[in-house]
C-alpha cells in the first residue's frame, strides 16, 4: 500500500483526566488538529474521568463506530493513572512499537524521566487503539512523529479482509 493509498480514518479522541473539561483540553484540541491536519475525520470526542469501567465502556462503545481511538492521559504511575489497564484487556492485538518509540523519542527530550510513561497501542476488533500521555508536549511527540504518520497505513491495514 503506497502512501497516498492510506485509508481516510475516523477517529475518535478521548482525554481522560479527573481535573480537565472540554473547554480546558488543551492536550485534546492538539491531538484533534494533528487528526485533521494528517487528512483524517474526528468523529467523536470527549473528556471522560479516569474511572477504568468508565474508560473501558467508553472504548467499547465506540469502537464499532470509528477507524481509531486515540486516548491521552492516564498512563503515568500515579494511583489514579489507570487508562492502561482499561484498555489493555481489550487489545486481541499488541502494537508494542508505538510505546517503544514513544519512550525513545521522549528520552530525547525529557531524559530519563521517559521510562514512567506507559504508552501503548493495539487492536481491539478492527480498530486501532492508541494510548499516550496526557502532557501537551507528550500528545505533540505521539502525534507528530508517530500516529499522525501511519495512522492511515495501520488502519487501511486494519481494513483488509
Amino acid at each position: 500500500m503506497t502512501h497516498s493509498a492510506h485509508a481516510r480514518a475516523r477517529v475518535a479522541v478521548l482525554t481522560v483526566s479527573d481535573t480537565r473539561t472540554a473547554a480546558d483540553d488543551e492536550s485534546g484540541r492538539i491531538c484533534k488538529e494533528f487528526v485533521v491536519a494528517s487528512g483524517h475525520e474526528v468523529v467523536a470526542y470527549a473528556v471522560i474521568k479516569d474511572e477504568p469501567a468508565d474508560v473501558e465502556a467508553e472504548c467499547r462503545r465506540l469502537a464499532p463506530t470509528v477507524d481509531a481511538i486515540l486516548l491521552n492521559g492516564g498512563t503515568g504511575v500515579a494511583p489514579r493513572d489507570t487508562t492502561i489497564e482499561a484498555v489493555e484487556r481489550l487489545y486481541r492485538q499488541r502494537l508494542d512499537g508505538f510505546g517503544e518509540l514513544f519512550r525513545m523519542l521522549s528520552f530525547a527530550e525529557i531524559g530519563s524521566r521517559a521510562l514512567a510513561s506507559r504508552a501503548s497501542a493495539g487492536v481491539f476488533g478492527r480498530t486501532l487503539l492508541a494510548c499516550m500521555p496526557g502532557s501537551t508536549k507528550a500528545v505533540r511527540l505521539a502525534m507528530e512523529k508517530l500516529l499522525g504518520p501511519e495512522i492511515g497505513h495501520l488502519v487501511g491495514e486494519l481494513k483488509k479482509s
